[in-house]
């Protein structure tokens, strides 16, 4: 085992092979010479430095003599019980110490990131977070991930899914399980749909809407994500029953347009992980029979250590509902 590239066990596999002295311009040493040097100064003998690195003695001598040459200085003098330093030598164990130091924390830091404890994660998001399977992968990574940085980024599947593709964005859950190009897609869980209500609506005292329930109403949504989505979903499904559908668009966002359904402006749709959230003079009645599918979309080339941790982890959360239907309110009957 005296090969010239063994270097035995102590060798990290995330260090550079070779290293530049910063006291030594002119030389380049193995960094595998620099750890059996320093073994030997601590052990006080090349047989108890071979022993500690599991490498045979001859190999550390062998190694210590061509940085001797290379260096054009003993470091060591020999003796019957061990060695200790020169001159020399005691000027090169700083630097050698200190490039060694050098070449562990940056092999640590590399590890921490492939481990996910450091790191950065940039996710789109289409559904709320307020409560259902985002809210739970979120907080799971979080437990199990404190030091990585989670930034959610809101916006319709079109946006996200080319922020993918130019990883601007490292993950995207969004509506649909249609497929993208350049893109990785899977389809993950689904959520119900709700109609949003004022709490005195005719509609009210209904646990379930249908569609024929909604023809006659007048919708507001929302001129950004997922207003657009919402207006579509709204056009695809009124117009089978021959209706025009009245919608107006508003430029405000997820909470403002619940509060403007409050005052009766209109009624509009919100997925089932958003009813957690509670505004005044609301209701939220199921949309009987339809339900939205979500997936994951992510690139390929994405190479983050702590995008992968976070995908491997939503494949494993329970995809059941997270929230039961919500009762009529006291004094209401159900149909």
């Amino acid at each position: 085992m005296d090969g010239p590239d063994d270097i035995g066990p102590h060798r990290s596999n995330n260090a550079p092979d070779e290293i530049l002295i910063p006291e030594l311009p002119r030389n380049r040493l193995k960094l595998h010479h620099l750890r059996y040097f320093v073994a030997a100064v601590e052990h006080g003998s090349f047989r108890k430095a071979g022993r500690a690195l599991d490498i045979e003695e001859s190999a550390i001598s062998r190694r210590i003599r061509d940085m001797e040459d290379e260096l054009g200085a003993s470091l060591f003098q020999r003796h019957a019980g061990g060695v200790r330093l020169t001159i020399a030598g005691e000027r090169f164990l700083g630097p050698a110490r200190k490039a060694l130091r050098h070449i562990d924390t940056g092999a640590s830091d590399v590890a921490a990131v492939g481990r996910s404890e450091e790191g950065h994660v940039r996710v789109g998001v289409f559904s709320s977070l307020a409560s259902g399977f985002l809210f739970d992968l979120l907080r799971q990574f979080g437990k199990l991930h404190p030091n990585v940085r989670v930034d959610p980024v809101e916006g319709n599947p079109a946006e996200h899914v080319a922020a993918v593709r130019t990883l601007h964005l490292d993950v995207a859950f969004i509506t649909g399980t249609k497929t993208w190009d350049d893109c990785e897609t899977e389809h993950l869980w689904c959520e119900r749909v709700f109609v949003v209500l004022p709490d005195d609506h005719r509609l009210a005292d209904k646990a379930e809407i249908g569609w024929p329930d909604l023809a006659a109403e007048r919708f507001i949504v929302s001129d950004v994500a997922p207003g657009q989505e919402v207006h579509n979903f709204l056009v695809a499904h009124l117009s089978d029953l021959g209706s025009h559908p009245d919608i107006q668009s508003h430029h405000v966002g997820r909470d403002n347009m619940l509060s403007l359904v409050a005052v009766g402006r209109g009624i509009t749709l919100t997925s089932e992980a958003t009813i957690v959230a509670k505004f005044p003079g609301i209701i939220y009645r199921e949309l009987a029979g339809e339900v939205l599918p979500f997936s994951m979309v992510w690139s390929a080339r994405n190479d983050n250590p702590a995008c992968r941790r976070l995908l491997s982890l939503a494949r494993t959360i329970d995809q059941t509902p997270r929230v039961s239907r919500p009762p009529p309110e006291k004094g209401q009957n159900r149909p």
